[in-house]
């Protein structure tokens, strides 16, 4: 069976929908498009019929470049709230041969959660630090290998069922099935997992629209992050608030005219809009420039505040990505800060733009998580991937506890 995973990004901006097939460990992006928000704030569902509206519009599009409606999809959800927190499983090996097979892993993960998630909070991830076979620890998932007992240690995440609730809702009155929730932090650290950052501490920072997110990874496993209200259009109010022109008109400043970095800016660079006054205001790249510059030096300097109070081991690592880091001399103005730190750019082919990072890397994440289980799975049926084999896609760039509905891929048998 092809691997072929669909994931949804849910921003305060824009709602991003990317399908990828898996062949021999390498992504290849078969659909990756996205929609205006409406009814969403922060990422959180304000207006459920808007949100609807949305949603059906990002799926359509998707559908329309594959040709096949799209019914699974693992979804990112807010980090706002979000607890991290170390705990154990256990399960003795019943089989007559007494080898662990995946039913044995996913029932030792099982007891390492069971009750010990509050009814008003549901995980979002959970990752597996180290498995003992018969009390010796051993260095990967272990499959097929003999033992009396598993033991797992595994880190917990969570988010307040707010957080997930409303947006499995929106969806599941379109049809379709969420199969897993996660947040997006997990996104960006897998899509630019390495072998050198995936053994070392360090950071993601993720600049979307709204809110921007800082995370923590020792080894590959997230244990702290946090989101700080300030994004894109922070800059955006920022422009237009000085210069009193729209929002549309400071969005095109921002993307056209200004620089994160201001050193290269030009005064004798202008552009014309007419202001919310009806007055002509001529605007220069360097005074724009001067203005996003010192509220990006604002934001990631928070960023590293948050650092800090995240960790207080070594950072071996700093990973910026997210919309805004495509702005003309992000990577010159990014050096004022953080010295070592570099931009997470996206480079599989027909998703390049750092905002489908998280997207990407959710897809990536999944098939990591299907990997542990030793578990196949596809989007769609064999019959719907003979018929999407032959189509020539041209990709545009442009109430209860759900515990066991969302994480299937640890939970059902």
């Amino acid at each position: 069976m092809r691997r072929i995973i669909a994931s949804l990004d849910i921003g305060s901006h824009t709602i991003k929908l990317v399908v990828g097939e898996i062949v021999r460990g390498k992504l290849n992006i078969l659909a990756c498009v996205d929609t205006p928000s409406r009814g969403i704030k922060k990422g959180y569902i304000v207006n459920p019929e808007s949100a609807i509206e949305a949603l059906n519009d990002v799926f359509k599009k998707g559908e329309e470049q594959i040709g096949q409606k799209i019914t699974k999809v693992i979804v990112s959800v807010p980090t706002n709230g979000i607890e991290c927190f170390l705990s154990e499983g256990y399960t003795s090996i019943t089989n007559e041969d007494h080898v662990i097979k995946s039913n044995d892993i996913i029932k030792c993960l099982q007891s390492s959660v069971y009750n010990k998630v509050l009814d008003n909070r549901e995980i979002v991830a959970l990752l597996p630090t180290k498995f003992l076979v018969d009390d010796s620890v051993v260095s990967d998932a272990p499959l097929k290998m003999n033992a009396q007992k598993l033991k797992v240690k595994a880190v917990v995440a969570t988010v307040p069922k707010k957080n997930v609730t409303p947006i499995i809702k929106c969806l599941e009155k379109l049809g379709i099935t969420v199969v897993d929730v996660t947040v997006g932090p997990l996104g960006d650290y897998y899509e630019f997992k390495n072998q050198k950052n995936s053994s070392e501490v360090g950071a993601v920072i993720n600049i979307g629209a709204s809110k921007m997110t800082v995370a923590i990874f020792n080894k590959g496993i997230i244990t702290g992050c946090e989101a700080i209200d300030m994004g894109g259009e922070t800059i955006d109010y920022d422009l237009g608030f000085v210069y009193k022109i729209s929002r549309k008109d400071a969005l095109y400043l921002k993307e056209y005219i200004a620089l994160a970095d201001k050193t290269n800016a030009q005064p004798n660079e202008s552009v014309v809009f007419i202001n919310k006054n009806g007055d002509k205001v001529k605007i220069n790249q360097y005074d724009a420039s001067e203005i996003v510059m010192g509220r990006l030096e604002e934001m990631l300097n928070l960023a590293k505040k948050q650092i800090n109070l995240l960790t207080k081991k070594e950072i071996s690592y700093i990973i910026v990505t997210g919309g805004v880091t495509e702005m003309a001399d992000f990577k010159d103005m990014l050096k004022y800060i953080f010295k070592d730190a570099s931009i997470g750019m996206v480079t599989e082919i027909g998703a390049r733009h750092n905002k489908y990072a998280t997207g990407v890397g959710l897809i990536k994440y999944y098939d990591s998580r299907l990997n542990l289980r030793n578990r196949d799975f596809s989007i769609f049926s064999i019959d719907e991937q003979e018929e999407l084999s032959g189509i020539h896609k041209k990709v545009n760039i442009s109430d209860d506890s759900l515990l066991g509905k969302l994480f299937g891929y640890f939970f059902d048998n």
